[in-house]
């Protein structure tokens, strides 16, 4: 390895050079997104096309003040160029003050860590800010050398962490087999688990709800009724040039009023839907519940070359089984309308089960530089990916299809 720069210092590795940038602006957006197509291509369990580390994803979060070191998310990109100075390999990264907007919690280790005398904050967190989908982390080139550029990211982060004196650093909602190089470099390894809906080719929503038991099936279909016809309740799906700033001042009307109440300070601001409004409006859709004239309720969806991204929702009125009809089964809906693949409903959820998203594991990777701390968490993994993994089989065996259907 060579040498390391935050803003414009960098750091040597070898031929190779990593630059860690303050801004994802510092990047080429045509260059770091031949990087994400290239990455999201090689990874066989992505998503494909994940929209989120798009270069204008990103920008927004940043420009738009909601991922800055004011909110505690400073961004410390790593940009890894070869001996010609071509940008070779990229991991989107900040250094955190806190550990909110992750969904994969280590406010223990920090808690157990500080009450020792040590330091937890800042540390480094590798993954697309607020948003918990997997995706890849090592973005790489095509060619021969992307496993050694790869492993450069990998130890690039090492140095970088070494050399800010933090406590560790943070890979999430990794594809498992970048999860499986870090483990060869030392990181130690975690899992979780969230739940997606798979499309076996249904030709309606009633051709899905066929394979659930007879229980679920019914259950469905009354959570739908009494979301939509018993309030008088329909539902738009708004993209592309539909997507007005009088709609997403009503979104994030929705979003602000459910955020508060839920995290205490929403993560998101006003400007950052404006943002990507005008980048990926053919890559959103909302799903926007609409009562007596009016929006009262809506879901923001991204839509990836094969899977819906389910992301966050709001309302200002609160009706019964709506959250369920706006973020899950519209979204069931439209991947069968539209012929993708599967939907990916957000973070944690085992309600999701009954309503036909199957459990799914995801995937971390941490490096610790306290050696005591490492071990404590190192003993602690090994013992939670055991438990995740009996706690799958456990729900599949309990899933909601007929069990002939049942995986």
């Amino acid at each position: 390895m060579g040498s390391i720069q935050t803003g414009k210092r960098k750091l040597a590795t070898g031929t190779l050079q990593i630059e860690v940038a303050s801004s994802i602006a510092d990047a080429d957006a045509r260059e770091w997104d031949s990087l994400v197509t290239a990455s999201s291509t090689a990874a066989p369990d992505c998503a494909s096309g994940n929209p989120f580390l798009l270069h204008a994803f990103l920008r927004a979060l940043e420009e738009s003040g909601s991922a800055t070191a004011e909110t505690g998310w400073m961004p410390r990109h790593l940009l890894l160029r070869d001996v010609d100075d071509t940008l070779v390999g990229a991991l989107p990264c900040y250094l955190k003050s806190h550990s909110q907007g992750e969904y994969v919690f280590d406010h223990g280790w920090a808690d157990a860590f500080e009450r020792a005398g040590g330091r937890y904050y800042p540390k480094l967190q590798c993954s697309v800010p607020f948003t918990p989908a997997t995706g890849p982390r090592l973005l790489a080139a095509k060619g021969e050398k992307r496993e050694t550029w790869r492993r450069a990211l990998l130890d690039g982060l090492e140095q970088v962490g070494e050399k800010l004196g933090i406590s560790s650093a943070h890979i999430t909602f990794m594809p498992r087999d970048e999860w499986e190089l870090a483990g060869e470099a030392g990181y130690l390894l975690r899992t979780d688990q969230q739940f997606h809906w798979t499309n076996d080719g249904f030709s309606g929503f009633e051709d899905f709800l066929a394979g659930l038991s007879s229980r679920k099936r019914k259950n469905i279909r009354k959570e739908r009724e009494a979301a939509l016809a018993g309030n008088g309740i329909e539902i738009d799906w708004l993209s592309g040039d539909r997507l007005t700033e009088e709609v997403w001042d009503r979104f994030f009307e929705f979003y602000m009023d459910t955020g508060s109440r839920k995290w205490g300070r929403p993560y998101l601001t006003r400007p950052f839907y404006s943002m990507i409004g005008e980048t990926m409006a053919e890559r959103i859709v909302l799903m926007m519940a609409r009562r007596d004239g009016r929006y009262i309720a809506g879901a923001i969806n991204f839509i990836g070359d094969g899977t819906l991204f389910g992301r966050h929702w709001g309302c200002i009125e609160d009706h019964p089984f709506l959250h369920f009809e706006v973020c899950y089964y519209q979204a069931i809906d439209y991947a069968i309308a539209h012929g993708l693949k599967s939907v990916e409903a957000g973070a944690q959820g085992a309600h999701k089960l009954a309503r036909g998203y199957l459990p799914v594991t995801t995937r971390s990777a941490h490096w610790i530089a306290h050696s005591g701390l490492r071990r404590a968490i190192e003993d602690y993994l090994h013992h939670e990916r055991r438990q995740v993994e009996m706690e799958s089989e456990a729900l599949k065996r309990h899933g909601p299809f007929r069990k002939a259907d049942n995986p």
